[in-house]
């Protein structure tokens, strides 16, 4: 204890005084101003022009200096959210813990925010330490400051094109090393979601976590509970769509955090094939990612849950049950268990069971079926899902195949299609014989014509 009081009293001794924020020219961070958003630009601009000052910030920096094409673009300023809304024909201010102005701009937003301070003893905070409102402004030092990970306090001028770092940020972005700003600790019971962002981060960006940043949340998974179903549910989207899914759940597992979030991948894992299919789609997600395509939620989570719907599926069927009525009643009962822990929005909820009772309709069609099945809106999404299971080795690729050829079809192709296909089966199936028989046996037996 002796020792680590002296070694911290030399550390501040002899540590090098605080100074300004380092001002980074364009040679240094490499951005380029062709790869900003015009309407980013835009705000700052007409902010500038009413006296304010206003930085692009955060993560479309810190993917801007990395190379990688940012999902949005945030603005940080000194104005407040009554002051910015009069300044732009389409602007709401929104927000209850942070009140911030959406700045619209057609199919853009432009989240812009005013300069705010760090926690304070002021603040309303749950039982936890989880802040729960915050509206305090501050300068933009005290903004840098607040901010969660030294790669995300960065800010961005489009005038000058220089980026402004108050805590050496681009020096840990570029070792490739996620960092909290100030005691992590503190920072994860204000936030217990940064637990998620760091993971994500160290994922996303191929990095490693700070050790004095990664040692709390093995200590502090369980704070993950305290935070809102729907916000948890939009962190783990983030982390299943960052295109580094599969790492991003290894991270979870590896400091226990899957077990506030998806609570049966334990489960699933330990299915037959589980973790493969789990891989199989991810990766498949992460390739769409990769290649600017959109992501389904519907898909991914339907996919996530298909081996416990699938096993539960096959269990009750077994008891009597009609398999589509037994389909239902799996679906029903994962996702009831799953929703407890992770508010999967009802919307997805209904595609992903439309998604998972297809696949039954897929495997013995006729053409009045299939030609319903057409018509379904979410049909492209469980034809991937077909061909997921088949690659997985649980249905003949052949079938997926032909089930995906009809889909991307047009009418007068699907109608030879399935034609040939009905040609192909007739009387393939004993049981079609049978039925026919009974129509024909009547009309032979009449014996003498009718006088």
């Amino acid at each position: 204890m002796l020792k680590e009081t002296i070694k911290n009293f030399v550390g501040r001794l002899f540590s090098t005084p605080r100074r300004g924020p380092e001002r980074l020219p364009r040679e240094k961070h490499g951005i380029d101003r062709r790869n900003v958003s015009r309407h980013a630009i835009k705000v700052c601009e007409v902010l500038h022009q009413h006296g304010y000052v206003a930085y692009i910030v955060g993560g479309a920096v810190r993917d801007l200096i990395v190379g990688l094409e940012p999902k949005d673009f945030d603005v940080a300023t000194n104005a407040t959210p009554s002051q910015i809304r009069p300044l732009f024909r389409r602007a709401r201010i929104i927000g209850k813990r942070f009140q911030l102005v959406h700045v619209v701009f057609g199919q853009e937003i432009i989240e812009t925010s005013t300069f705010r301070a760090p926690a304070s003893v002021e603040q309303d905070t749950d039982e936890h330490g989880r802040i729960l409102r915050d509206n305090l402004f501050g300068t933009h030092e005290e903004d840098a400051a607040r901010r969660d990970f030294t790669l995300n306090a960065l800010y961005y001028d489009p005038i000058t094109e220089e980026v402004i770092d108050y805590h050496r940020g681009v020096h840990d972005l570029k070792k490739r090393v996620v960092r909290m700003i100030g005691d992590p600790e503190t920072r994860y019971r204000e936030d217990p979601v940064r637990m998620l962002r760091a993971l994500r981060f160290a994922a996303k960006l191929n990095a490693t976590i700070d050790p004095a940043s990664r040692e709390p949340i093995l200590r502090m998974a369980h704070l993950i509970e305290n935070v809102p179903a729907s916000r948890l549910f939009d962190e783990i989207l983030k982390l299943l769509t960052c295109g580094h899914a599969m790492d991003c759940v290894r991270q979870l597992q590896s400091v226990g955090l899957h077990q506030g979030l998806l609570p049966l991948m334990d489960v699933i894992f330990k299915e037959d094939g589980g973790e493969q299919f789990v891989e199989l789609a991810l990766a498949r997600t992460d390739a769409r990612v990769r290649a600017g395509k959109t992501i389904s939620p519907s898909f991914l989570f339907a996919a996530l849950l298909w081996k416990l719907v699938n096993k539960r599926w096959q269990q009750i069927c077994t008891s009597g049950e009609h398999p589509a009525q037994a389909l239902m009643q799996a679906a029903d009962s994962v996702v009831e268990e799953q929703t407890r822990k992770l508010a999967i929005q009802k919307r997805f909820q209904a595609d992903m069971r439309e998604i998972w009772f297809m696949q039954a309709r897929f495997e013995r069609p006729n053409p009045k079926t299939i030609w319903r099945l057409l018509e379904q809106p979410r049909l492209r999404a469980a034809v991937d899902f077909l061909q997921l299971r088949a690659e997985a080795h649980e249905v003949d690729s052949v079938q997926a195949q032909w089930w995906m050829d009809l889909a991307d079809a047009d009418d007068s192709t699907r109608a030879a299609m399935i034609e040939a296909y009905q040609t192909e089966n007739r009387g393939k199936t004993p049981a079609a014989r049978r039925r026919r028989s009974p129509k024909r046996r009547p009309a032979a037996q009449a014996g003498t014509p009718q006088a």
